[in-house]
C-alpha cells in the first residue's frame, strides 16, 4: 500500500517512533513468553484491566488507591467515585466490542459513551457527538474544542482510516486513535476515558496484545498528567517531531504497562513456589 493510500505509513519512519515500536514489540514479547502466562493468563488479564482502568480513571482526576478501587462495590456516591465506576465499564466492555470496531468504529464509539455515562438519564447528548453549542465536561483538557462541523468531519475520516486498514505499526494506529478522540473531545463528557478505551481496543485488536495484558492506561498515568499533556500538544501540533513524540509516548506506556504486568506474573510464580 503506497502512502498516499496509507496515511499513517509514512508516520511508522518519523524520528523515535521506528525505535519505539520495536521496543514494545520486545517489550510485549517478553511478557507473552513469561511462564506464568502459559497457565494463568486470565489472571493476568483480569489484573490489567482492574489496573488500567484504575490508572485512566487517574487521568481524569480520580487518582484512586489500588486496593480501593479493588475492594468497592458501588461507584454512584459524587462525581470522581462515578469516574472511576465508568473506567470500570468502559474497561470490561473494550473486549466485548473488538468484533465490530474494523465494521464500525464510530458505532464504538457511541457505545463506549454510553457505557461510561452508564445510563440514558442525561438526555439524548448520551452516546451521540455533541452538537453546535453544547459544553463539554472535560476539565483536565484545556486546549481549545474544534466546532461540531470539524468534530464530524474528523470523525468520519477517523472511521475510514480504521475501516481502509494501515500497514503501519499497531502503535502507530492506536496514538493516532487517542490522540484524535483527545483533540476532538466529540461528546459531552469522559472524552479521555474514550479515547484511553479505544485506544486499548486498537492494541488488542491488532494482534499486538491479544490477551490484553499490556495496559497502556498504567503507563501514561504513571509518565504523570502534565507528561501526558505536553506529549499530547506534539500531536496537536501535526508537526513531524511532535506526532513522534506523541507516538513514542505512547509506545512508553504500552512498555510501563507491560512491565506492571511482569510484575503480576513474577508476584504470582513467586506465590505458586
Amino acid at each position: 500500500m503506497s502512502s498516499a493510500a496509507d496515511p499513517l505509513a509514512a508516520l511508522g519512519s518519523l524520528p523515535g517512533v521506528t525505535e519505539a515500536v520495536d521496543s514494545v514489540r520486545k517489550a510485549v514479547d517478553r511478557v507473552y513468553g513469561h511462564r506464568v502466562m502459559r497457565r494463568r493468563s486470565g489472571e493476568i488479564t483480569s489484573e490489567a484491566a482492574l489496573r488500567g482502568a484504575r490508572a485512566s480513571a487517574a487521568l481524569s482526576g480520580a487518582d484512586w488507591a489500588l486496593e480501593e478501587v479493588r475492594r468497592r462495590t458501588d461507584f454512584s456516591a459524587d462525581a470522581e467515585t462515578r469516574t472511576v465506576g465508568a473506567a470500570l465499564r468502559l474497561t470490561a466492555e473494550a473486549g466485548q466490542l473488538l468484533s465490530i470496531w474494523r465494521q464500525s468504529p464510530l458505532r464504538v464509539l457511541a457505545r463506549l459513551h454510553l457505557v461510561a455515562v452508564g445510563s440514558t438519564a442525561d438526555g439524548d447528548a448520551v452516546g451521540r457527538p455533541r452538537l453546535a453549542g453544547e459544553p463539554v465536561d472535560e476539565p483536565l483538557v484545556v486546549q481549545p474544542l474544534p466546532s461540531a462541523d470539524e468534530v464530524a468531519g474528523r470523525l468520519d475520516g477517523l472511521s475510514r482510516l480504521v475501516l481502509a486498514g494501515s500497514s503501519a505499526p499497531a502503535l502507530v494506529m492506536a496514538a493516532v486513535v487517542h490522540g484524535e478522540l483527545l483533540a476532538l473531545r466529540p461528546f459531552a463528557s469522559h472524552n479521555g476515558l474514550v479515547a484511553r478505551t479505544a485506544e486499548r481496543i486498537v492494541l488488542i485488536n491488532s494482534g499486538l496484545d491479544p490477551k490484553a495484558i499490556c495496559p497502556a492506561e498504567v503507563g501514561h498515568a504513571e509518565q504523570g498528567l502534565e507528561t501526558y499533556l505536553e506529549a499530547f500538544e506534539g500531536y496537536l501540533s501535526g508537526t513531524p517531531e511532535g506526532m513522534g513524540r506523541w507516538i513514542a509516548h505512547c509506545g512508553r506506556a504500552v512498555e510501563l504497562g507491560v512491565r506492571e504486568s511482569t510484575a503480576v506474573c513474577e508476584a504470582l510464580q513467586r506465590g505458586a513456589a
